[in-house]
């Protein structure tokens, strides 16, 4: 034990000043030192005591420089994942709410007589009225109230199945 008291009593200031300057932040120096000591009991013998306590404490924050840089290289890729997901649920989120207003759309459609779902269906198609008339057996000039009133069932159909929420109709009734 005297030579642990005498090696300590020696060299701990100047290594702790060092490890200070070192570091810059003196109770981090105190626990490379103490770190240092402890290594040091474990020794059986030390040949040169300053050199190799010096050497240690230089190895001790080399390794704790690499596992900061390694930990710093995960957090970063943490947090470019957590950013990327970030990021994602926006997009994630206007999914959603577009394939449940298309839902909402395709069951107001559904709701309506079939002649007006399908006259519907073909201006959508960029039919003209013409060729709606031809494909559903209606006069050229019915067509366009046809399609009014199909409209507006439509958005009468939506706005029940959306909740009353106004806004949206615009979207199932172009």
């Amino acid at each position: 034990m005297d030579d642990v008291e005498r090696l300590f009593r020696t060299y701990h200031g100047t290594l702790v000043r060092y490890l200070t300057r070192r570091l810059g932040d003196r109770d981090w120096a105190e626990e490379v030192a103490q770190e240092t000591f402890v290594r040091a009991l474990r020794q059986e013998r030390l040949v040169n005591e300053r050199a190799w306590l010096f050497a240690v404490a230089t190895n001790l924050v080399r390794d704790e420089a690499r596992k900061d840089v390694r930990r710093r290289r995960r957090l970063t890729l943490l947090r470019a994942e957590v950013e990327a997901a970030q990021a994602e649920e926006p997009a994630v989120e206007q999914s959603l709410e577009r394939a449940h207003e298309a839902a909402l759309a395709r069951q107001a459609l559904a709701t309506l007589a079939e002649r007006d779902r399908l006259a519907l269906l073909m201006r959508e198609e960029g039919l003209g009225y013409d060729e709606i008339a031809s494909a559903l057996s209606l006069s050229v000039g019915s067509v366009g109230t046809t399609l009014a009133r199909a409209r507006r069932r439509l958005a009468e159909s939506y706005e029940a199945l959306h909740g009353g929420r106004g806004g949206s109709e615009g979207h199932a009734a172009s």
